[in-house]
């Protein structure tokens, strides 16, 4: 039978031995942590509008940490060896992750990185709560350059793309043949065409159009804002965008 490899965590040499016991001392410093370590993701994400912000972010991070906590007490007086309340936490997490997805009226998903965001700063929480300091600081300083610098690189590179989805508004029906044989012209490849209901009573015929470039001059040379651009002028287009 193997031993189990122990993490010696850096930090605690700095910290001095009480950031490694389970005292009033520790428990007041991994609260305060986690408050401002989830803090700073959560005012990234509010000042984005986005569905969780702030408070949502900082009241997952505490209870989680708060959870790891009351585990590591129950295993050091008791001989129950299981982590249930982590556990558990970790499922809630992901139930209100889950929430934070929403479905707009152009067929989009919003809030999938707000949602994945939430559960990791969920689980950064339980870091801090069990006392891996190291672990926590670097999970989030990854955690915090992914949501706030990763979307521009993202952007370039969705831009660059030879797929993409477009948001389409058409002043009539009849209209949707001009549109594909339009696209037909322009070299693109229509891979998908969807009805959106949303605005079935509105007027116009709202679809959701998946887009392949194919030919080589349009690969090389345009980008998606550039062939929208060309679109819109179209005298039967009423609304036309990328979506995300």
């Amino acid at each position: 039978m193997t031993t189990p490899i122990l993490f010696n965590d850096p930090l605690i040499k700095y910290l001095g031995p009480w950031a490694m016991e389970f005292n009033f001392y520790s428990v007041v410093f991994k609260i305060c942590l986690v408050v401002a370590l989830s803090a700073l993701i959560g005012c990234e994400r509010s000042s984005k509008r986005h569905s969780a912000g702030l408070r949502t972010f900082i009241i997952v991070s505490l209870a989680s940490a708060v959870s790891a906590m009351i585990d590591i007490c129950i295993l050091t007086k008791t001989q129950y060896g299981m982590p249930i309340i982590s556990a558990a936490s970790v499922i809630s997490i992901a139930m209100i992750s889950g929430n934070s997805i929403l479905f707009s009226s152009k067929s989009q998903i919003k809030g999938l990185t707000t949602s994945a965001g939430l559960w990791a700063c969920g689980i950064i929480g339980l870091s801090a709560g069990a006392g891996l300091y190291t672990i926590t600081l670097v999970s989030f300083f990854a955690l915090l350059c992914c949501i706030s610098q990763l979307p521009l690189i993202e952007s370039i590179l969705k831009d660059r793309s030879n797929h993409f989805e477009i948001h389409l508004e058409l002043k009539n029906s009849y209209n949707l043949q001009d549109f594909v044989t339009t696209i037909r012209k322009l070299g693109l490849k229509i891979d998908d065409i969807e009805s959106n209901p949303a605005y079935l009573n509105s007027g116009l015929s709202v679809y959701s159009v998946s887009i392949t470039i194919s030919q080589r001059d349009f690969k090389k040379y345009r980008k998606h804002s550039d062939i929208i651009e060309a679109l819109q002028s179209l005298d039967y287009i009423h609304y036309i965008e990328e979506m995300n």
